[in-house]
């Protein structure tokens, strides 16, 4: 991996897209190919670190996605207002940008356990707030809710850089693939299973419950924690002040500006949400086209999470990928092309099994671009970067839901995916002609 040099110093563009003479920072060697098979690659949990917070993400899960069915609940349930309930979604989402941006420096400035056992206890504290809120007369205080609901995703911006920061010196970098294929295919069985009991204990009038299960997910997580040894970046760190935590995030944004590769990662998924995110147009599909589909909504909702755990389960093969670029290239063409097939499906089961091929190339394309990040970026670099990982996972699905409920109103739900999966096609073309190096990234190559 080329060292970066004192912090803030600007590194010159890789020569390949026509600028100095420094290459990029790349991984140090080849990952093992002792796995052969397609089942997932389970050899990091060999690591005793990286069980301890594999199992610290399995626990906050499944609490995790039912806070977010029970909090738009709570929020309609109190106020009679779609209109309160998207607002909602916008007090969730500012926290989750700046203190992923701010998070990500600070992560690259202490140690990440201690950050994890911090960020992890406030979660904690707070969604047992949230549980209490719930017990307050009338079902709660929508005021009180939205203020707690900004506290847990600022934690959260924080937690989730850190962890995935971490994972190279738990597994070494010939693990980090599998280690984000576990972490990430875990996440989809939350995200399954997750709403389907929310909505249960919601049915039972007991909101209460929903939000202790997360609370205790979190509890079990800084309890695992707690077993880790200390992990400063880059084997040291210095006092923290906020100062200094903002100038880093500019120098992270001023070092991503040098590195084509790494800059990619972030604007090839940009694309895929923007132009082709199809949620928004579940609702309108499961009252029209699908109206006679029994649980036709649900189905949909679920069809992208299914394919995503499905290509989870059997991802051993895509933690032996070299050619890492071109086959987040490839993945990313495999969704849009399904969500044209999504788009002109005329059969509920068609368009699920669109969903899911989607959802199957998303998973291929997150693992592989979340590795590169951890790989290929100096690890006093790496809280930074997946800060901003953080920032586009969650904002690139909000903007691809405007744009296609925009052009879904005006001309059709079949435009607007068919349109998006085209420029999402053409568009991976575009970035494989325009920036070669993404293309040709290998995960084998060595600094020069």
């Amino acid at each position: 991996m080329t060292a970066r040099e004192t912090p803030g110093e600007q590194l010159p563009v890789d020569p390949v897209e026509g600028a100095g003479g420094v290459p990029e920072p790349a991984p140090v060697r080849r990952r093992s190919t002792s796995s052969r098979g397609w089942a997932i690659d389970t050899s990091p949990l060999r690591h005793p670190g990286y069980r301890r917070l594999f199992w610290g993400v399995a626990a906050t899960m499944l609490g995790q996605q039912m806070t977010l069915v029970a909090v738009p609940f709570q929020v309609y349930d109190l106020t009679g207002s779609s209109l309160l309930v998207g607002v909602t979604s916008i007090v969730a989402l500012v926290p989750l940008v700046v203190f992923g941006l701010l998070g990500g420096a600070i992560a690259d400035a202490m140690d990440r356990r201690r950050l994890m056992l911090v960020t992890g206890a406030g979660s904690a504290v707070t969604s047992a707030l949230l549980a209490v809120q719930a017990l307050l007369p009338g079902g709660g205080n929508v005021w009180l809710l939205w203020v707690l609901v900004a506290a847990v995703s600022g934690f959260t911006a924080v937690n989730q850089p850190t962890r995935s920061a971490v994972i190279p010196a738990l597994v070494g970098t010939e693990g980090v693939p599998a280690a984000n294929a576990l972490a990430m295919t875990v996440r989809q069985v939350g995200v399954i299973a997750g709403p389907l009991l929310a909505g249960v204990l919601i049915s039972l009038g007991d909101l209460f419950l929903a939000y202790a299960v997360d609370a205790l997910g979190f509890l079990v997580a800084v309890l695992l924690l707690r077993g880790l040894p200390p992990l400063p970046p880059a084997g040291h760190t210095g006092p923290l002040r906020l100062g200094a935590a903002v100038r880093g995030v500019g120098e992270g944004f001023t070092f991503l500006r040098t590195q084509p590769v790494l800059l990619m990662t972030f604007v090839v998924d940009v694309v895929a949400m923007l132009f082709a995110w199809p949620q928004a147009v579940f609702p309108e599909l499961s009252q029209t086209r699908f109206e006679g589909s029994p649980n036709g909504l649900g189905w949909l909702f679920a069809g992208v999470s299914v394919g995503a755990l499905l290509m989870g389960l059997t991802s051993g093969w895509v933690s032996r990928v070299d050619r890492q670029g071109a086959v987040v290239l490839a993945a990313i063409v495999v969704w849009g092309v399904a969500i044209v097939g999504f788009g002109l499906a005329s059969t509920l089961w068609l368009a699920v099994l669109c969903l899911a091929v989607a959802g199957a190339g998303d998973m291929v394309s997150a693992v592989l671009r979340s590795s590169m990040l951890q790989t290929a970026a100096p690890d006093d670099m790496r809280g930074r970067m997946q800060g901003v990982f953080l920032v586009v996972v969650a904002g690139g699905p909000r903007l691809g839901d405007l744009r296609a409920g925009a052009i879904a109103s005006a001309a059709g739900v079949s435009v607007a995916m068919v349109s998006g999966g085209i420029v999402v096609v053409v568009a991976m073309a575009v970035v494989a002609l325009a920036v070669p190096s993404f293309l040709h990234f290998r995960a084998s190559r060595t600094a020069g």
